[in-house]
């Protein structure tokens, strides 16, 4: 039976394990990812392995998030990174390069390889016929210091694509549709393989846009192949010798099967505030609007600015809107203005901001309050926009541009079509703000430059045997890692200082939550309880870290979101889940839990039991460790794991 590109693509780089969906697997990985907001703490985690020089392909550390220079804290972590760029053999995207997944499928991105990425839009590289995953920060390090990667192995989801999409609909509209069928658990524990003939006229960039928002979905990755509309692609960033064929094989199989078709979609737009709350624009055409947003990660590609720029050319956006331009990369901005479209987006009335990741992660832009915002981001989590209640939809280019016209939600197929958009027959390429890795003889003479608001990572304790401790907070479904620990331009800047950063730790759910986390700290730790899909969105390793800095010891829930779980894993929280999900409604805030013999319990079975403190009665929990995940938590996190074995090491040596 012939392959799928997922299972080629696996097959290539697996270390450890069989592709058969729910077995633990270990994959070598080629290149790596990280961003300023994520990168200061594995910079000094890599800093704490003591390592020389990064053992992958290549690894890229971008500046896309932490823009804003409003004190000295955001540039003393640009020269922190910089420094660490040279010391440890990354490449360095400067500040205004870009946002890291558009930058690095121009730059960067190989069909073939294997990407781990300390952002969870990673996946956006998907669509070079890659393996790209989302990855804490932690699993990040491990894979520059020559670790594999490991993950249980997914199902395969082919979604075949068939037709061809109609005026004013576009890839936005495609992963929309998959959110409106799936919501944002659909792709939990799936990687999900594109295939078919509507294909054919979706280009890279397209499929760029599909492949970032498979995260909302909760998916492991999104898949393209790397046919003939890649190898274009690549010969346009003058890479072309980099592109080799990676397709499914006639005949090749997939796990799951769907199939959109794509001449029958119409524009979507997602409702505040999930990705998953998704209806047609014309359900709520007519509403009012503040805002819209145009850019970021999710829709990077030169068309979706040029689409917008078309239907505003000499034309006004309406009094009180504001459209907020968010160029992805340096070389799509160079090329706007080439093209003469930045000048339509400005003469309409749109304001231009560098580009960088900025709304998108609540870093500028935030919308007034209790008004509502068009955007193209992938997310519109409550609060992520940096206004506390804000009131956010996710939509296309041209539903935002025609809606910013009109001064409120409005079809685009209603505005007149005009000329189609055509890609610059010869692209701006330049890696002047890219620069390359210090050769390894310099390189060992560089000093990490650490300004007064970079810290460092604290001792984490292993798991006691015994221990009796509260349940300081029980919170709802879907709990997001922007509502565990928020971005913004008031937290992103403390990403290096966990002691500061920890301050914000649900702040937007329980404001009394640190408080009561400090309390307990002392005596033994907390508990939290949650319901299904715990932890969704970023790949922010901090909202892991930072609860288990404020005493979290123990998190229970229905059940988990694939990179936070890992995360809680990596430093030493025990994650667990209710056997019966019904037991939810008996724990309560203030309830005492008891644990006891927990590593002996851990270690025999995936059932453990605890007792309720105030009924007496006992609750059947349950883990899905893997042997390694269990090591990791006994020892209390990833850290003390990997320094116990270089102990052993250099023992036995």
């Amino acid at each position: 039976m012939g392959q799928n590109v997922t299972q080629k693509l696996l097959q290539e780089h697996l270390i450890h394990g069989e592709l058969t969906a729910g077995e633990e697997i270990a994959i070598q990985i080629d290149q790596t990812l990280t961003q300023d907001a994520t990168g200061t703490m594995v910079m000094l985690e890599l800093e704490a392995m003591d390592l020389d020089q990064i053992k992958t392909e290549v690894s890229v550390q971008y500046v896309d998030h932490n823009l804003i220079q409003d004190d000295h804290k955001n540039p003393d972590d640009h020269l922190f990174l910089r420094s660490a760029a040279k010391r440890f053999g990354l490449h360095y995207s400067q500040p205004g390069n870009g946002v890291s997944h558009p930058v690095h499928m121009q730059r960067i991105a190989k069909p073939g390889k294997t990407l781990l990425g300390s952002d969870s839009h990673t996946c956006a590289n998907g669509c070079m016929g890659m393996i790209a995953i989302g990855a804490g920060g932690i699993d990040v390090a491990m894979a520059m210091a020559g670790e594999p990667f490991y993950m249980k192995m997914p199902e395969v989801m082919g979604i075949e694509l068939i037709g061809e999409l109609p005026p004013r609909v576009s890839a936005k509209d495609v992963i929309l549709e998959l959110l409106r069928r799936h919501d944002v658990k659909g792709g939990v524990g799936k990687i999900l393989e594109y295939h078919g003939p509507g294909l054919n006229k979706l280009t890279a960039m397209d499929r760029h846009v599909i492949a970032n928002m498979g995260a909302e979905l909760g998916a492991t990755t999104s898949v393209f192949p790397a046919d003939d509309e890649i190898k274009h692609f690549l010969h346009s960033q003058h890479r072309g010798e980099e592109w080799s064929e990676w397709v499914a094989d006639i005949g090749a199989s997939y796990d799951i099967e769907e199939t959109i078709d794509l001449s029958t979609l119409e524009p979507l737009i997602a409702k505040p505030s999930s990705p998953g709350n998704v209806v047609p624009v014309t359900e709520v055409e007519g509403e009012p609007i503040y805002q819209s947003y145009i850019g970021s990660s999710a829709n990077p590609g030169y068309r979706d600015f040029a689409v917008a720029a078309e239907i505003v050319r000499e034309r006004q956006v309406a009094a009180g809107v504001s459209l907020d331009i968010n160029p992805s990369s340096r070389q799509i901005l160079q090329d706007l203005t080439r093209e003469g479209k930045l000048g339509d987006l400005i003469a309409a009335g749109g304001r231009i901001h560098q580009a960088g990741c900025n709304g998108c992660i609540g870093m500028g832009q935030a919308p007034a309050t209790g008004r509502n915002s068009l955007r193209t981001t992938p997310r519109n989590f409550p609060g992520r926009s940096g206004t506390k209640e804000d009131s956010v939809f996710l939509c296309s280019p041209e539903t935002a541009a025609v809606s910013a016209l009109a001064g409120a939600i409005t079809d685009p197929r209603t505005v007149q079509e005009r000329e189609h958009v055509t890609l610059p027959t010869a692209p701006t390429v330049e890696d002047q703000a890219l620069e390359p890795p210090l050769p390894y003889a310099e390189a060992q003479d560089v000093k990490l430059e650490k300004g007064p608001n970079i810290g460092n990572i604290p001792t984490l304790k292993e798991l006691p045997d015994e221990f009796e401790i509260p349940i300081l907070l029980k919170v709802g479904d879907n709990i997001s890692t922007d509502e565990i620990l928020a971005g913004g331009a008031r937290v992103l800047p403390y990403r290096s200082n966990l002691e500061k950063i920890s301050e914000f730790t649900y702040e937007i759910v329980d404001p009394g939550y640190v408080e009561r986390a400090k309390a307990s700290k002392d005596s033994g730790g907390h508990i939290i309880v949650g319901g299904y899909n715990y932890g969704q969105g970023s790949s922010r390793e901090h909202a892991a870290l930072a609860p288990k800095y404020l005493g979290l010891q123990v998190v229970i829930v229905k059940d988990y979101a694939r990179i936070h779980l890992q995360n809680l894993i990596n430093f030493g929280v025990l994650p667990l889940f209710f056997s019966n999900p019904d037991d939810y409604e008996q724990l309560q805030p203030g309830d005492m839990l008891q644990f006891t013999n927990i590593r002996n319990q851990l270690s025999a079975s995936n059932k453990i039991e605890v007792s309720l403190e105030s009924s007496g009665n006992t609750l059947l929990l349950e883990h899905n460790l893997s042997a390694r995940q269990l090591d990791l938590i006994l020892a209390g996190g990833i850290i003390n794991w990997v320094k116990s074995r270089m102990e052993t090491t250099e023992g036995g040596a």
